[in-house]
């Protein structure tokens, strides 16, 4: 092993409101002492996300190639039915769908955070 990972992080316009968007998912600590950059960590396991002041941000165009992606976030539910009670909450908070994959035992739903980044929440084993 060369190294173990530190945090993953995501270009934004607005550092604070994007890491209070995933808190809001995940309810995870918030510490904005260092703003503009903005870390989210899960005190159970040590896990880490940083969101970074990027002022001439480009929103990625999930599915458009010419546009990529950059990266994105997947997050397990327990089931199919557990998505679709997420809907509302994370539109609340949010975010835009943008695609199901219509599974029924397993599957993931597309969503862009309010930067435009896709994140999935995936049921079911892949």
């Amino acid at each position: 092993m060369i190294a173990t990972m530190q945090s993953l992080v995501i270009d934004c316009p607005d550092p604070a409101a994007l890491a209070g968007f995933y808190r809001s998912i995940l309810g995870w600590e918030l510490d904005d002492s260092h703003a503009p950059w903005v870390t989210l960590s899960d005190p159970a396991t040590g896990g880490r996300i940083a969101f970074q002041y990027a002022p001439d941000h480009q929103p990625p165009r999930w599915p458009d190639p010419g546009h990529p992606q950059q990266m994105h976030l997947d997050f397990d539910v327990p089931a199919r039915e557990d998505v679709d009670r997420a809907r509302p909450q994370v539109e609340a908070l949010g975010a835009r769908f943008r695609h199901d994959s219509g599974g029924e035992e397993r599957g993931f739903v597309v969503y862009e955070d309010p930067a435009g980044h896709p994140f999935c929440l995936c049921y079911g084993q892949f």
